[in-house]
């Protein structure tokens, strides 16, 4: 077990390095200029070659990924080109955003899957299945963001149970805050949570057909008991997979949502700093979610050896 957490951690460390020269690589080549968009269009030429030199901009592109590693490894992200103030400063406080979004989510998604796949897998074919089953499709078919404006026609403009958008912070108590999230959770949770009941379906269903599950069955167990006690454990397994993506997804792919909902989280921060050409900004929130990515991925491995003890036994 303990080769294989080496050996994954030297596999992360050089997927973040890979993605780190992509990354700088491709924001840098991409048209325009960030100081001629800080001081307009007409700026004296003797103004844009002073102020790239004050953001560093007129050193090589090596030298400029070279600080930019080396600042990362210290904590330190650079100053925003727009707003004038650190980049971990803004990341931390979108970070209370999209990260309690994602979680909530999340959650939601989970709570909603795994009664609905299981219930789907043990009324195989019946009319629950099939309703099942067609609700599922109907999620992963409807756009998340037309989703979230029906919940805003319905919930805030004719109910007026929830607020169209903005978020008041967590200084306003934390159910005031998660009061806020939850239409963007929702919306967010739907997709997800059908693609997941499809996979937990589908697991369950496969696992049931197994040798030991039959086994079990042939010693006294009944269809139930022998789903809870051998089959759902072992079915877990690509359903970890499943959750560990969505929370990657859902912490990274949530732009649309959060500008839907006007949410001052990392997604907005990374669309607003593209539209104003603030580098340094995307380069670091970019890196940050690849990071988030890449990070799940190997604890998702770890929980396949924590489930399955014959992962465990492989890789020791």
């Amino acid at each position: 077990m303990l080769s294989f957490v080496l050996k994954r951690s030297v596999s992360l460390a050089l997927s973040l390095l890979a993605a780190s020269l992509v990354i700088f690589f491709v924001i840098n080549v991409v048209p325009g200029d960030p100081a001629r968009f800080m001081l307009g269009m007409n700026a004296q030429p003797e103004a844009l070659e002073s102020l790239r030199q004050q953001l560093g901009l007129d050193q090589p592109l090596f030298v400029q990924y070279l600080e930019w590693i080396q600042g990362l490894l210290v904590g330190e992200f650079g100053t925003s080109y727009t707003y004038k103030v650190p980049v971990a400063e803004l990341i931390a406080d979108r970070l209370w955003v999209s990260l309690p979004l994602a979680a909530y989510a999340l959650t939601l998604s989970t709570l909603l899957a795994f009664p609905a796949g299981i219930l789907s897998a043990t009324k195989r074919n019946s009319p629950t299945d099939l309703s099942i089953m067609g609700l599922t499709q109907l999620g992963i078919a409807i756009p998340n963001f037309w989703f979230a404006m029906l919940l805003v026609l319905l919930f805030s403009i004719v109910l007026q149970w929830f607020s169209a958008g903005g978020f008041p912070g967590w200084d306003s108590g934390f159910l005031v805050a998660i009061h806020a999230l939850t239409l963007p959770a929702v919306a967010l949770a739907l997709p997800q949570a059908s693609i997941l009941a499809r996979v937990m379906r589908s697991s369950l269903l496969e696992t049931l057909g197994e040798d030991f599950v039959r086994t079990a069955r042939a010693k006294g167990l009944t269809r139930n008991q022998a789903l809870w006690r051998h089959a759902l454990r072992n079915a877990l397994i690509p359903v970890l997979t499943i959750i560990g993506l969505q929370f990657s997804f859902l912490l990274a792919g949530a732009i649309i949502i959060e500008n839907v909902f006007f949410l001052p989280g990392l997604g907005r921060l990374a669309f607003q700093a593209i539209s104003q050409r603030d580098l340094i900004v995307v380069q670091n929130v970019i890196m940050l979610l690849v990071f988030a990515v890449i990070l799940i991925t190997f604890l998702v491995d770890l929980a396949y050896a924590a489930v399955d003890p014959r992962l465990r036994s492989q890789r020791t």
